[in-house]
């Protein structure tokens, strides 16, 4: 599988160690950076990370800064990208078998590595379930098409 990484300076240690854990289990990587400790702007890392997936660059993408939720909420909104931020292996499996998440988003400063590396891991050996969740998912990108849900709630 082909897989974008990216973070901030933040997020670049844990970063580092999963591109590693990645290629170990045999996935083909590419490391959008950053690669150091000086300030950058998260937004730039989710963007090009949701680039390559929505392009078919990657099958699937990996993004961190430090509570995942900047990084996140940018990612989101580049059309076709459906980024969780997961903090468990469970959620991380759902994430994709339920709503066919399209990128990983982890908190750096929340995990550490050996829950990171699960995370990871589950998230990289679930699919999609489709079934009932085709309608969601489909609702979902919906809302994204039309920029505003398709019914007020209690009108």
């Amino acid at each position: 599988m082909r897989l974008a990484f990216g973070a901030d300076h933040a997020g670049y240690e844990l970063k580092d160690h999963l591109v590693n854990t990645a290629r170990e289990l045999g996935h083909e990587v590419i490391d959008l950076g950053t690669n150091g400790p000086e300030s950058v702007d998260y937004p730039d890392f989710a963007k090009a990370v949701a680039e390559r997936v929505v392009s078919g660059h990657s099958d699937l993408g990996v993004i961190l800064c430090s509570n995942g939720v900047g990084i996140s909420i940018s990612a989101n909104k580049v059309p076709g990208i459906r980024a969780a931020l997961c903090h468990t292996s469970w959620g991380a499996a759902r994430a994709r078998q339920h709503a066919n998440a399209n990128i990983l988003a982890l908190g750096a400063w929340e995990i550490g590595r050996g829950v990171a590396d699960d995370i990871l891991k589950a998230f990289l050996s679930n699919d999609f379930e489709g079934g009932r969740h085709e309608r969601r998912v489909g609702k979902m990108m919906e809302i994204e098409r039309t920029g505003i849900a398709a019914e007020k709630v209690g009108s």
